[in-house]
């Protein structure tokens, strides 16, 4: 559902010092313990209220992810969202997006069936945009039988947790295709709205003009005490 070029975060790194930069270098269970704060180890078990089937959920870094899974979760990326980056002024380049999903900074929720296969997935960082620090949503993606379950929600519900956990975070951030008009309602459902910084139609030289194919929107969270 969602885009970002990794490249403008990887620019936007501050020293060790920074405490966005502290949170990237935990490891997966600290990460879970200290920012995820999950309030029952319940949390890794969710039920399509359709079906009733079992799905096993699990957070963990980019590298430690199995080749397998991430080839399963660039899959789905194309599966869901090829057509929309295909219309897109940045086109769809496998390669340059395989790269980027293997970020060592991004984290991964990962959703999988009772046979081991990924069904579903986000991917999460804190990180800087414009000076501003956030939680930004890199992608989230669901297979056709868990969407309309309520499981999309639950997934931003989870990174609106780290953000609340994450001094001194304030918001989640996504980028969405404008042509993707199924993923921008569902977003601004779950309570989020345009940024202040996302790019507006503006007049280039000679006449040309600029209009955006994307949206930048964001959605304040409220701090965990």
């Amino acid at each position: 559902m969602t885009m970002k070029t990794l490249k403008q975060s990887v620019k936007r790194r501050r020293a060790s010092t920074n405490p966005i930069e502290r949170a990237n270098l935990k490891d997966d269970d600290t990460f879970i313990r200290e920012h995820f704060c999950p309030s029952t180890p319940a949390w890794t078990e969710w039920i399509n209220p359709k079906t009733e089937a079992k799905y096993s959920l699990n957070l963990v870094q980019s590298g430690n992810l199995s080749t397998d899974d991430l080839e399963a979760c660039f899959r789905l990326v194309e599966e869901t969202s090829r057509p929309d980056y295909e219309s897109s002024s940045v086109g769809w380049k496998p390669g340059k997006k395989l790269t980027e999903m293997k970020s060592p900074e991004l984290r991964y929720i990962t959703v999988k069936d009772n046979a081991g296969s990924i069904r579903g997935f986000t991917s999460l960082m804190p990180t800087y945009e414009e000076g501003e620090p956030v939680v930004y949503c890199y992608e989230i993606h669901l297979k056709p039988e868990l969407q309309g379950t309520g499981l999309a929600k639950t997934l931003i519900g989870f990174l609106e947790k780290v953000a609340a956990n994450t001094p001194p975070i304030k918001k989640v951030m996504l980028t969405c295709y404008l042509s993707n008009q199924r993923a921008l309602a569902f977003y601004k459902k779950a309570g989020f709205e345009k940024d202040e910084i996302s790019p507006e139609p503006r007049r280039l030289r000679f006449g040309k003009e600029f209009i955006p194919d994307y949206v930048i929107m964001s959605k304040v969270v409220s701090r965990s005490d």
